[in-house]
């Protein structure tokens, strides 16, 4: 079993990417319709657009920010608990997964 726990990280990295992808797809449509919401607006303001001001901008990028973190945890954490179920192990060596 202790050799299986010791390449489980390396299997999981194709894995964990492919869940990294999914997990900003997932973001980026949320965010999308918060903001579309929030703002009645199509498209978020873009740091270097020189007609919107700092408070729309700060406000968009902290939404995305939470919103892109908040999905990532909710991937990652879904991912791992499937690999555990299915191999008796947690995907990562100690306490922690993420650079």
């Amino acid at each position: 079993m202790a050799k299986k726990k010791q390449k489980l990280p390396l299997a999981y990295k194709p894995v964990g990417f492919a869940l990294g992808w999914l997990g900003g797809t997932l973001a980026g449509m949320t965010f999308q319709k918060t903001w579309k919401v929030i703002r009645h607006e199509d498209d978020a303001p873009d740091a270097l657009d020189p007609d919107r001001g700092w408070g729309e901008i700060l406000l968009a990028a902290a939404i995305q920010g939470a919103i892109f973190a908040a999905v990532r945890s909710a991937v990652d954490r879904t991912g791992a608990k499937a690999i555990q179920r299915s191999t008796g192990a947690w995907p990562v060596a100690g306490k922690g997964g993420r650079d």
